[in-house]
């Protein structure tokens, strides 16, 4: 019999949740074959076969688990063929949990949220589900519908994926508890435009304005210290030694944040390739979690042509967030017959923590970001 154990997947949760069992109690399965989705506080990871044999589950899905526990059994041919004495059936995805034996698990996401609201073990339980998660409870305290208004009898109802469920974690989380305030500059990035289209055939790989602005941002770690900290307390902060920058990404999957670490000591050609190789990752289910892991600020991208402000959130843990909207044209004075040209500007934006930046370090910050963009020559040299 060989044991199905959890592994540590990150140094940040002592606990993880088991989301759900892919290979059913009883499969059949091959060494490689994924048996069951593992959610942590970042992601959802895929526990994969180390041996084969026949799946024996010991714990529901929906309930929370320890790195190191064994959450099942495959059992071998030599196993089935002669049972021990006294062997008592694994338990399978109905095995009961927390509750007086009636085999209806409550995740401990569900009862802290439970106690939180003050909703009893009898409310939940009348839903008649067998595993009670964290949204059910929320799904508990919110208003009752009003049964005057017209309703659809036929429509279904639209259950959140993962990668979503845990965005909104993330957006509830910062705005309950971060303090944000938001400046915003303009930036004329015609110059920078024209870099990219030489530079991508040059370094051989796509050199854009998220390209030059992680560049940019990178090469301001130790002159802004204070924006790439992180916060430990009131009024303290833990110094960082270089930039690790998180760049949203939105491929129709859901939206992740890789981070490009240690982008201070990266060439602008490195930061291409690392973001080309996030975003394939992106598109094929691919990224890890020591990717999407250790951001000291975050780069949210609005790609979108018509999008011309946006303000993003700060992640906690973190003291400032970017955003960069998409370019747009516009007619400025100018020498010459005409008397004015077209240039390509863009908005961009701070959001930071006002419990520990002020707004004349989110101007100057974003003061040196557009003068980086503006005169961009030096972001295509290797830093020293």
């Amino acid at each position: 019999m060989n044991a199905v154990v959890v592994p540590k997947i990150n140094s940040n949760d002592a606990r993880y949740l088991l989301v759900e069992w892919v290979a059913a109690d009883g499969a059949t399965v091959e060494p490689g074959d994924v048996l069951a989705l593992i959610e942590t506080s970042k992601t959802v990871e895929e526990l994969a076969a180390e041996s084969g044999g026949v799946l024996r589950h010991r714990v529901a899905a929906g309930a929370e688990c320890l790195p190191g526990e064994t959450i099942a059994d495959l059992a071998t041919p030599a196993d089935l063929a002669t049972p021990a004495a006294g062997d008592a059936p694994a338990g399978g995805a109905d095995e009961p949990g927390d509750g007086p034996g009636d085999g209806v698990v409550i995740t401990a996401p569900a009862r802290r949220l439970m106690d939180e609201l003050g909703i009893g073990e009898d409310a939940v339980r009348a839903l008649g589900r067998k595993v009670i998660r964290r949204d059910d409870v929320a799904a508990l305290a919110q208003p009752a519908p009003d049964l005057t208004a017209p309703s659809e009898p036929d429509a279904e109802e639209i259950v959140l994926p993962v990668s979503q469920r845990r965005v909104a974690d993330v957006v509830a989380r910062a705005h309950r508890e971060v303090p944000a305030a938001y400046t915003v500059v303009k930036v004329d990035v015609e110059e920078a435009l024209r870099l990219g289209r030489e530079l991508t055939p040059a370094l051989r790989t796509l050199i854009g304005l998220p390209e030059l602005l992680v560049k940019a941002v990178a090469g301001l770690a130790g002159r802004f210290e204070l924006l790439f900290a992180r916060p430990v307390g009131p009024g303290r902060v833990r110094r960082a030694s270089t930039a690790h920058i998180g760049v949203t990404m939105d491929v129709g999957k859901g939206l992740f944040v890789p981070v490009v670490h240690d982008a201070t000591g990266r060439t602008l050609r490195e930061i291409s390739r690392t973001l080309m190789a996030y975003r394939v990752a992106a598109l094929r289910g691919g990224l890890r979690e020591e990717d999407l892991s250790g951001g000291n600020v975050t780069l949210t991208l609005h790609n979108e042509s018509t999008v011309t402000l946006a303000v993003p959130i700060v992640f906690p843990g973190q003291l400032c967030a970017l955003a960069l909207a998409a370019p747009q044209q516009e007619l400025v004075p100018a020498e010459g017959p005409a008397g004015f040209a077209v240039r390509h500007t863009v908005h961009l934006g701070l959001a930071y923590d006002h419990r520990y930046v002020n707004g004349h370090d989110a101007i100057v910050f974003l003061d040196a970001l557009r003068a980086a963009l503006e005169a961009p020559a030096d972001l295509a040299a290797d830093p020293t």
